[in-house]
């Protein structure tokens, strides 16, 4: 599938059960996304259904990308990682200043696109608090970050 095949949209109340298939396809936690379903996500669609999502949950002035998953057939094209920039000119324009994320998987991923491993710690304790770091993701992950404010 070549990167012109697919079209990023905000996601709809109708891609939900679509994208939890997704994101559990991918062996990504669904806990949450539900709960925070909305403008803060984005899907990928190629005409034949949601190949692609990721979405930002937002904790204080820190957002949390989460849920970052690309359907099998649509992976090698570009799809995550235009679907990360989407989410990062997001949170921008919210007005965050950093955005986190956890993984298992994916920490050689998102250094291409600014994020740098951090300590737990050094996230804020809004973002700390919240069950995607409590409870959701194991103590095992990677922490990530990227700095969006001016001068940080």
């Amino acid at each position: 599938m070549a990167a012109t095949q697919w079209t990023l949209r905000p996601a709809r109340a109708e891609d939900l059960e679509a994208v939890l298939r997704l994101t559990g396809d991918a062996a990504l936690p669904g806990d949450g996304i539900r709960e925070g379903w909305g403008d803060a996500y984005v899907v990928a669609t190629d005409g034949n259904g949601v190949t692609g999502v990721a979405g930002v949950e937002v904790h204080g002035c820190a957002g949390l990308l989460r849920s970052v998953a690309v359907a099998p057939e649509a992976r090698g094209t570009g799809l995550g990682q235009a679907l990360t920039r989407d989410r990062v000119r997001w949170a921008r324009e919210a007005g965050l200043d950093a955005l986190y994320l956890l993984t298992t998987t994916a920490e050689n991923f998102f250094p291409r696109l600014g994020f740098a491993r951090v300590e737990r710690a050094d996230a804020p304790a809004e973002l700390r608090e919240s069950g995607e770091f409590r409870d959701v993701c194991p103590a095992s992950a990677v922490v990530m970050r990227l700095v969006l404010a001016d001068g940080g």
